[in-house]
């Protein structure tokens, strides 16, 4: 919809972030300020029905609560296959002090002890990153006639990729992203995070956040029916957003540092029509981040 590159400056309609899942889930069972709102609306079986929502808005509160199951089988095989490419550590590049009698800088007081090391280089050394948390904003929107396969594939390629990271020893902190555009220059953004690097991994609720199509389609439209009715009015008179459904660290409150935004699910990438596609995809930019190792 955006005429330009989308970018954070467009937004003109945001809520306050979400710190946790329980308060996400909270805001969307907030009571609807229109009267017309689309996350709780009951559905016939044809287009914008149970079915395209991916549910009922009871069942949306279920899986919520109890978690995606159903897919779990396959997602902890992946996760056995994967652990072994994250290792016991993930290892980066970075920039150490090394002293010798050559060098590009002098130390000070290793010169005036009469050390004769007292030259310094940076000198670039692989280095465990294990224990250290990981950040991921992973963009929630996507195109209404986007099917179900494709955001299960994404989904739970990225869960299992995740769950992989975690196994190998770090902490993940998972942001869900829900932003858009309501004209050609106008953009709406809202963060939640539905995934604590401070609690256990819940993989059932991730599984449900990351590939159920209810998550975008009940919960997050009932979280803006519930905003101020102006915000909420906009929202829903525009189809809640049109593309680009892009998301920008901007988006995430202030001290969520270095995360990883993640590409929204387009309806031209065809990297999600297969599991096997899906997952070869998601492994290939986990590993140009730094987070699995080459196989």
């Amino acid at each position: 919809m955006s005429e330009t590159d989308p970018r954070p400056g467009d937004t003109v309609q945001a809520l306050p972030p979400m710190w946790s899942w329980q308060e996400f889930v909270d805001r969307a069972r907030a009571p609807d300020s229109i009267d017309d709102g689309g996350g709780r609306r009951e559905r016939g079986d044809g287009q914008g029905g149970d079915v395209w929502a991916g549910g009922s808005w009871e069942e949306a509160l279920r899986l919520a609560e109890d978690g995606w199951t159903a897919v779990l089988p396959a997602v902890e095989a992946e996760v056995a296959v994967l652990r072994e490419r994250a290792g016991s550590e993930v290892l980066t590049t970075a920039l150490v002090p090394a002293w010798d009698v050559t060098g590009s800088e002098v130390d000070v007081g290793a010169y005036l002890s009469g050390a004769p090391e007292c030259m310094v280089d940076a000198v670039p050394q692989r280095i465990s990153t294990r224990g250290r948390v990981v950040a991921f904003l992973v963009p929630t929107a996507y195109a209404n006639t986007t099917a179900h396969s494709a955001v299960r594939h994404r989904g739970v390629a990225l869960a299992a990729l995740c769950s992989a990271i975690i196994a190998s020893g770090h902490s993940v902190e998972i942001w869900s992203g829900y932003c858009g555009y309501l004209s050609a220059t106008d953009r709406f953004a809202s963060v939640a995070r539905v995934v604590s690097a401070a609690e256990p991994l819940d993989i059932g609720r991730l599984m449900f956040v990351m590939a159920h199509p209810a998550m975008l389609r009940r919960l997050w439209f009932a979280v803006w029916d519930s905003a101020p009715e102006p915000a909420a009015r906009r929202v829903h008179g525009n189809s809640y957003g049109y593309p680009s459904f892009d998301c920008f660290p901007e988006d995430l409150p202030e001290g969520v540092e270095d995360a990883y935004v993640l590409p929204y699910l387009s309806a031209e990438d065809r990297q999600w029509e297969t599991a096997d596609s899906a997952l070869a995809w998601c492994r290939e930019m986990f590993t140009s981040l730094g987070l699995l190792r080459e196989s």
